[in-house]
This record gives structure tokens, C-alpha cells and sequence, in this order.
């Protein structure tokens, strides 16, 4: 709504309405306001105009080709949009109210077209047809499961090509990247030669989590207890960010990492300064970068434990702990019978504190099912809880007489608690021998 300024001005003016107005009395202030608006998008233009759209300028081959089918996707909807959004305004122009000439096209009785029809349904059908057909083209062709078969337009993937294989492991909040090639691991840190295919395995330590780099290739999930693949390559030199596209808790917005695009050179000397570090990665340190932590700074290790990556993957990386394929496999020969409900034993720490704890059905803390290992084994897995157990207290019920179900007939002492069990790790009786001889891997 405009209001006009009041001003003075002289009385003749009143008598003689067909006398211009000054300009002071005809300006509106709402006229003011949209020239004013205009000038408050200059600033809004400036800081668009220092963005990277790293999205459709990608450094690698594979987000480059996401980048393209996207692009052509907008494109091929805009065949339809352009045209619709023109129309409105044409016809909202020709048909308005002051236009008398229209009148005479006016058909209040009009309601079909064969030919408007055919256009209507035609056009749209055709667009669909080439999404369809280019969506299921770079559905399959950019698949991250799928090893790239060229480097860049025009290059392809020599067969004696070794791709670099990159192991990540989503923690919380942090990234950590194993280079099984060369025995070095990092934190918040990535690097790879360019033109050198890269190969990612990635899991996660415990809640779903994205792995993106927008410069190389699109978002891939990382899950506790699954393995996941991306392929990729880059292509240009450079310094570029990766981060988390997946929201996991508090320091979710803190993490990224740093990815280098390096020639082999370079790449060379980079696992060169790894190796300097003097930092070993085991079993002891993984779980202390496991506990929940924020803004970790770069960390390198230059030894690596060769079994390590599959003790993450298989969620047994706690002393004594029964990985997944150990536990699938005993399944799949029909388990332990009821004896082996007894086998278990309890977090040395609550690392989702934060998450809240759930009571045990089999004592009164949260624990994990026991390896099948050999006499040695289960004594240093015994040892090695006992000089945990100041971190985390096990208190238990000392009768669960209630509990029923399936084997247990009613009024039948039930078996023990973890409490008993805590205090004495050997208290299941001998274990038979034909489950003795599986390694704890």
C-alpha cells in the first residue's frame, strides 16, 4: 500500500485539481521501497558470485558424469516448465479484463481439442521416456559398486592399473582411513594421486553416517556391521573438502576432512610423512579413538594392525568379543543350544552414553556375546576384563526365578546372572572341545 507524503504546499493547487502536483506530493513511498529493493539485492549478487558450484565443476571423472546427468535432467524438465510458465503470463496478459479484442475469441461453450490434446499428452510421455531412459543408463553406469572403466573422457583404465584401495571407518565425530597398500592410517586426512583409480571400503563404528567429497564422486552410506564400496578417480591437483552428509549426533557439523589430490610424486612423499609419524594403530587405540570426541585434529599413524579392519567390519574389536562371521557361521550350523546363552560378557564401557543404556535380559548390564576360543585365549580375554572392570561396575540380580520360556519348565532355577559370572569367568564348566580349536581373529 502506498501513502503519499503529506507536504505543503499552496492552496491553488486544491482549486485547480488538473494542475500537476510537485514532485515532492506525487512521490509514493511505496515506489521507494521497490527501487530500495533492488539495491538491497546488490550485496545478495556479490556473494553468490564468489560461490564454487563444485557440483557441476567437479576435479573427478565420476562427479563430473553425476554433474552432467543432472544437468541434462534440468534441461529436459525445462522443456516442459519453460513453455508452461510462459503461457501463464501470455494468457493472463491477452484475457485480462481492460482487453476488449478478446472478447470476440471468448467460447464459453468450448471444451475439447484433438490436437491441444495430443500436444498436452505427447510432450510430456516423450520427456519422461528420456528421463527413464538416461536414468537407467547412469543408474548403472555410475553404479559405486562398479569399477570405473576410464580415467577421463577419452583415457580408459589400463588392465595393469592397481587401484588405490582406502578403508574408512565413520567414528564419532571423525574419519578414519586405513591404506592397507602401504600399512598407514590417518585421521581427518585423505589423500590419492590423480588419474590413479581409488577403490573405498566403508563402514561405520556405530550409527549410520554418509561419506561425501563433492569433488569426486557422489554421497555413500557407511553402517555398523556393513561394507559398503565407492570407485572414483580424480582428476586435477588440488586441496578439497570431504564431510558428513548424514546427521549422527552432536558433532555431526564438525565432521569433515581435508581430501589432497596429488601427482604421484607428491603422493609419494605424503605416505613418506605418514611413515615418519611413529604411531601405532592396534586394537587399544582404535577403541580409545572409538569414544565420542569433536574437532580432532589431523592424526597419522605409520603401523597399522593387519586384522584390524576386519575386527571393525565384523564389530569384534573388543578382547574377547564374537565377531558377526563367527556368529553367522555357528547359526548357520543351527547354534550352541541353550548352554550357549550363558556365554557372554559385559561392556567394559557404555560408549553411547549419550544414547542411554538398555537393561541385559541375562543380567543388569549391557554385554556382548563371547568368542569360541582356545583355553589361552579365554584366560588373557578374563584377564584382560578383569583389569577393565574399574571402568564400568556389573550389577545384577542375584535370581531371575521368574523367568520362563522356551527350556525352562516353571519353578526350574533359572541360570546364573552376569554378576556371578563377572566374579567368575570360568563358572560355565568346561567348554566341549569340538569348539575349543576356532582362533579368536
Amino acid at each position: 500500500m502506498s501513502f503519499l507524503i503529506e507536504l505543503e504546499y499552496p492552496a491553488a493547487y486544491e482549486r485547480q485539481p488538473s494542475r500537476r502536483l510537485p514532485l515532492a506530493r506525487r512521490f509514493s513511498i511505496g515506489s521507494a521501497l521497490r527501487r530500495l529493493r533492488l539495491l538491497l539485492l546488490a550485496p545478495v549478487v556479490a556473494l553468490l558470485s564468489a560461490c564454487n558450484l563444485v557440483v557441476l565443476n567437479p576435479a573427478g571423472d565420476v562427479a563430473s558424469q553425476q554433474g552432467d546427468l543432472l544437468m541434462i535432467s534440468t534441461l529436459l524438465m525445462l522443456i516442459i516448465i519453460v513453455p508452461v510458465m510462459g503461457l501463464i503470463i501470455f494468457f493472463a496478459w491477452k484475457y485480462r479484463a481492460s482487453n476488449k479484442e478478446a472478447e470476440a475469441d471468448y467460447r464459453p461453450d468450448w471444451d475439447h481439442s484433438t490436437s491441444l490434446e495430443l500436444v498436452i499428452w505427447a510432450a510430456p510421455l516423450m520427456i519422461i521416456i528420456c528421463l527413464g531412459a538416461l536414468t537407467w543408463a547412469g543408474t548403472h553406469l555410475l553404479d559405486p559398486y562398479r569399477p570405473i572403466d576410464r580415467i577421463k573422457p577419452g583415457q580408459a583404465v589400463e588392465e595393469s592399473a592397481e587401484p588405490l584401495q582406502v578403508n574408512v571407518v565413520a567414528l564419532d565425530w571423525k574419519w578414519m582411513f586405513i591404506y592397507p597398500q602401504y600399512g598407514v592410517a590417518t585421521v581427518n586426512e585423505l589423500a590419492a594421486p590423480v588419474d590413479r583409480p581409488i577403490r573405498f571400503h566403508i563402514t561405520s563404528s556405530s550409527v549410520m553416517n554418509s561419506f561425501y567429497i563433492p569433488a569426486l564422486a557422489g554421497q555413500i552410506y557407511a553402517m555398523p556391521g556393513m561394507e559398503t564400496k565407492l570407485h572414483a578417480v580424480i582428476n586435477r591437483p588440488g586441496e578439497y573438502e570431504g564431510f558428513s552428509a548424514n546427521y549422527s549426533g552432536d558433532g555431526f557439523s564438525h565432521m569433515r576432512f581435508a581430501f589432497h589430490g596429488l601427482d604421484q610424486s607428491g603422493f609419494d612423499q605424503w605416505i613418506t610423512g605418514v611413515r615418519q609419524g611413529g604411531q601405532t594403530l592396534d586394537r587399544d587405540r582404535y577403541l580409545e579413538l572409538e569414544r565420542p570426541s569433536e574437532k580432532v585434529p589431523v592424526m597419522r599413524f605409520s603401523n597399522v594392525d593387519g586384522m584390524l579392519w576386519d575386527a571393525i567390519l565384523n564389530m569384534c574389536v573388543e578382547p574377547g568379543k564374537m565377531c558377526m562371521g563367527e556368529m553367522m557361521a555357528i547359526d548357520k550350523q543351527g547354534g550352541l543350544s541353550m548352554a550357549s546363552v550363558r556365554n557372554t560378557m559385559p561392556l567394559v564401557y557404555d560408549k553411547y552414553a549419550g544414547r542411554g543404556k538398555s537393561p541385559a535380559y541375562f543380567g543388569s548390564n549391557d554385554s556382548y556375546v563371547m568368542t569360541i576360543c582356545t583355553p589361552l585365549q579365554a584366560e588373557a580375554a578374563a584377564a584382560d576384563r578383569m583389569r577393565r572392570a574399574e571402568l564400568d561396575t556389573v550389577a545384577g540380580p542375584t535370581s531371575l526365578e521368574r523367568l520362563t520360556g522356551q527350556g525352562l519348565s516353571p519353578g526350574q532355577t533359572p541360570m546364573a546372572s552376569l554378576t556371578t559370572l563377572a566374579r567368575n569367568p570360568f563358572a560355565t564348566g568346561p567348554v566341549p572341545t569340538d569348539v575349543r580349536s576356532a582362533p579368536n581373529v
